[in-house]
């Protein structure tokens, strides 16, 4: 973390009783960003390694998780697994190296987005700020929808009800996950650009690379049991991005 920042707020405005829970094994740098978090009217506990990180996520619920990569009783991308298979917190991942294979296993196993250490306290809380307020998709922007939901083929998407099936099976989606594909299933026969998926799902004060879009859908595309080569829900569309497969 880089020593060098301003202690006035990032951002004045919270979402009411948004509860941020810190996982680092690093208490003195646990203690500076829960400090911030507070200072940005954030409730904020914090814990140090991973089995007390589940059992505060249990007991508290809380609506963000700041979690390192490496911490004592199991790691970061554990903890990120036992945590979706309770709650949709958005997790936001903390790498010690700037390695790509750290940032694609973090996000495969439910992260929503990665800070690299050393980092700015700042840029930390601009991060919180940004995943809190992501837009969400409503059922009036899914389209003609219907009572039963938007239906592609095999794939139902109800937006109102955020549940997902493939062949009458329930799909069991992240909520980063469900977020691009409803941003998808919402304008079914656009070639939607990255850049235009980060927008509807992360917001504009997104900060990162379009890489995020690709790790999402590649374990999106798991889940569905779709076959990038021979798609049947989600297109790859060369030199663009994303879009889905309308039946004929």
């Amino acid at each position: 973390m880089t020593a060098a920042d301003p202690a006035g707020p990032v951002n004045p405005v919270v979402p009411a009783a948004a509860h941020v829970l810190v996982v680092d094994d690093e208490v003195p740098l646990t203690e500076v960003v829960a400090g911030y978090l507070r200072r940005e009217g954030f409730a904020v506990s914090a814990v140090h390694d991973g089995p007390s990180a589940v059992a505060a996520a249990r007991d508290t619920e809380p609506d963000l998780v700041v979690l390192d990569l490496m911490l004592p009783g199991f790691d970061g991308f554990e903890v990120c697994r036992q945590l979706r298979r309770f709650t949709d917190a958005y997790v936001l991942m903390l790498t010690a190296r700037d390695d790509e294979v750290d940032k694609v296993v973090g996000l495969s196993v439910g992260a929503d987005d990665y800070l690299v250490k050393p980092f700015s306290p700042r840029e930390l809380v601009a991060r919180v700020h940004a995943l809190l307020r992501r837009p969400r998709t409503t059922r009036s922007s899914a389209g003609t929808a219907g009572d039963a939901g938007t239906r592609l083929g095999d794939l139902v998407v109800d937006v109102e009800a955020r549940t997902v099936s493939v062949d009458g099976r329930p799909v069991e989606l992240t909520r980063t996950e469900f977020d691009l594909l409803a941003a998808m299933v919402s304008r079914p026969r656009a070639a939607l650009s990255r850049q235009q998926l980060i927008e509807a799902v992360w917001g504009g004060q997104w900060f990162g690379d379009e890489h995020v879009v690709d790790v999402h859908i590649g374990h999106l595309r798991r889940k569905l049991g779709d076959d990038a080569d021979v798609p049947r829900y989600i297109r790859t569309i060369r030199g663009v991005g994303y879009g889905m497969v309308v039946p004929a």
